[in-house]
């Protein structure tokens, strides 16, 4: 299994590797956002090969998930880590700690205005001074996943560079998230 990458045609890439599906976007000069993509497919690539590595312990307690050694992985213990008191694995921060990761390798070496990387509903945004994004949000899962076809989006939110908020998290009980049925979409801003 090799990543794989398109470009999409509104100028967004798609980057997929494994169970890891990635929309990206960024903005600013042309020849740096060129750059920047590059720099980020190079990291991407590497991505599921670390985290396999470590999988094992990633798939335990995460309070015994100390020694780990890739930066996605450590990302994913530190988010879980407050709570260690109640059992939760790091595979519960997954897919924001890899959108977080290629963010970094994204908006790295300067000259992004504004950028987001989307790995299935956990979205980490960067937005230098004066910019912001305008978030739609979308309840029914099944809805927004036919391919082909645009979807009216149920409410949308603005993020701005004042706001401290950089990632944006939706799960239901259609996603892969465990909410016992009860919403059909929930959208957390961190």
């Amino acid at each position: 299994m090799t990543a794989l990458r398109a470009r999409l045609p509104d100028g967004r890439w798609h980057f997929q590797h494994g169970p890891i599906d990635l929309v990206l976007a960024a903005f600013g000069a042309e020849a740096v956002i060129a750059v920047a993509y590059e720099r980020a497919w190079r990291r991407f690539a590497t991505v599921l090969d670390e985290l396999v590595a470590e999988l094992p312990a990633l798939r335990g307690e995460v309070a015994g998930a100390t020694n780990l050694t890739g930066a996605v992985a450590r990302r994913m213990v530190a988010a879980c880590l407050p709570y260690r008191d109640v059992f939760v694995t790091p595979m519960a921060a997954v897919a924001g700690a890899v959108a977080e990761e290629i963010l970094g390798a994204l908006v790295g070496g300067g000259g992004v205005t504004k950028a987001y990387v989307n790995n299935g509903g956990d979205i980490a945004v960067h937005l230098g001074a004066g910019e912001s994004f305008r978030i739609g949000l979308v309840a029914d899962v099944d809805r927004a996943t036919r391919h082909g076809h645009r979807v009216a989006v149920d409410g949308t939110f603005e993020l701005s560079h004042a706001l401290p908020v950089r990632g944006v998290a939706t799960s239901g009980w259609r996603g892969r998230s465990w909410s016992l049925g009860i919403a059909d979409s929930v959208t957390v801003l961190a």
